[in-house]
Formats: C-alpha cells, structure tokens, sequence
C-alpha cells in the first residue's frame, strides 16, 4: 500500500512538471512592405496566401509625377547648356580680340587702357562660365536622381515568402510610409505561446521543447529561441518563441502547442 502511494506520488509530481501551451506559428522575419513614392497603383500581381521569390514584381505605380519632374530638369539642362555655350562663344571671341588688341599695343596703336579692360573682361567671362558649367553639372545630377526613381515604381519582394496581407488595390493611391503588403519569411518560422510567470522557471533560452502541428500531422523537437520580458498585466504571462525544423508545408497562423518537461 505504501509503495502504490509512492509511485502514484511520484506521477503525480512528474504530471506536474510537464506543461503544454497552445500557440501559434509566426514568421520572426515579417516586414511591412511599402512604397517610396506617392502615385496610384497601376498593377497588383499578388495575392493574400501568394508565395513569391526573392526580387518578385509585387506592384507597379503610375510614373505621371516622375516624368514631369524629368520634363523640368530636362529643360533646365537646355537652358543651362545653351548659357554656357554662350559664354564660350563670347570669350573664344575675347581672346583673338585682347591678341589682336595686345599686337596693337606693341606698335603703339592702341592703349595700354585699352588691353586691361579687355583681360579684365575675359578674367570675368571666365567665371561666367564656370558658374554655367556648375549648372550644367548640377542639373545632370539632378536629372539622374529623377532617374533613379523609376527603380522605386516596381515594388519587388525583399525575400522569399508568403503574402499574409493585402492592403492596396488598382486604382487607389499609393502613399509613402503606409505599409501594403506584410510578406511572411518562410524560413524564419517559430511558434509563439504566452507562458504564466509562475512557470517561467520552467524555461530558458536554448531549452529543448517539444512542436506539435496537429492540422499538419507535425511533431519534433524544437528550441527555445527567445522569451519576451514584457508581463502582460492582466493574465501575467509572458511571450516565448521557439524555433523548430520543419521540411513540411507550414503557414504563420497554424494552431501549435509547446511542450515543455
């Protein structure tokens, strides 16, 4: 009698050391993809549930913005180009005008007046046109930073995943900072769980647990990767994430279970 007391004891004890959380699968790498330019949306080829490769065309907005931009600087290079050609072409004209004036000088038929006043002229043509080069050269660089951002109206996917969200539709605006899709990295998945305070002293980073994805007949051995140090106040729990293999289709939202000895 006594030993049937022990052992069921003893059960009793190793039941009590064993805790199983329900949880979720998530993606630990799941951005927020958005746009760098404002404009509407002139193509959309993905879905919710989408699985995309690395550098996949997920949207395309209208470039209406960017070409008058470019229409703008274009002109302004025009106009920069045709002043400083200008300026060459007056002091290509000052120089054989001072050589003549200077071949005048030494045979005393012009004054001396005369020739400083004409390389006092070419000296200030000079910085004429250095200050039109450097408008030259300002609005070509501004031209092919306009340029570059046609590279930002095709919006591609910055990894391999799934498309968990959807926020943007043909047709409707575009807006920097306002996030349009969420892409889910598949190969950053984990299961999240919340565990009560009163069993964080059950768990620990790199401690073995047990993963199990009943919908998907999935069951191994998975780590604990990280526990969140923030208690919710009201259930006084705590987030923890453990990692897992897995060569099987598995999805973020999937219902999980971590079981811990």
């Amino acid at each position: 009698m006594k030993y049937l007391i022990t052992t069921l004891a003893l059960g009793a004890t190793l039941s009590a050391a064993s805790l199983s959380l329900s949880g979720s699968v998530i993606s630990d790498n799941q951005k927020m993809i958005t746009s760098r330019n404002m404009g509407f949306v002139t193509n959309v080829t993905v879905s919710e549930g989408s699985l995309v490769r690395k550098g996949d065309l997920l949207y395309t907005i209208d470039s209406k913005e960017i070409d008058s931009a470019k229409t703008q600087v274009e002109l302004g290079i025009a106009q920069a180009e045709l002043s400083l050609q200008m300026y060459q072409n007056q002091y290509a004209n000052m120089e054989l005008n001072l050589e003549r004036n200077k071949r005048l000088l030494a045979q005393d038929m012009v004054s001396k007046f005369e020739v400083e006043n004409l390389e006092l002229s070419k000296k200030n043509l000079k910085n004429m046109i250095d200050i039109a080069q450097q408008q030259v050269n300002q609005a070509k660089a501004r031209l092919k930073e306009v340029e570059n951002q046609y590279n930002y109206l095709r919006i591609t996917a910055p990894n391999n995943g799934v498309v968990i969200q959807k926020n943007i539709k043909v047709g409707e605006m575009a807006m920097p900072g306002t996030p349009a899709i969420v892409l889910a990295d598949m190969n950053a998945l984990k299961v999240e769980a919340e565990i009560a305070e009163d069993n964080l002293q059950l768990v620990h980073v790199g401690k073995q647990v047990k993963i199990s994805i009943p919908s998907v007949g999935y069951n191994s051995i998975g780590k604990i990767s990280a526990i969140v140090p923030s208690s919710n106040s009201t259930t006084h729990t705590f987030r923890i994430k453990a990692s897992f293999p897995s060569k099987q289709t598995v999805y973020p939202g999937m219902y999980a279970t971590i079981g811990i000895e």
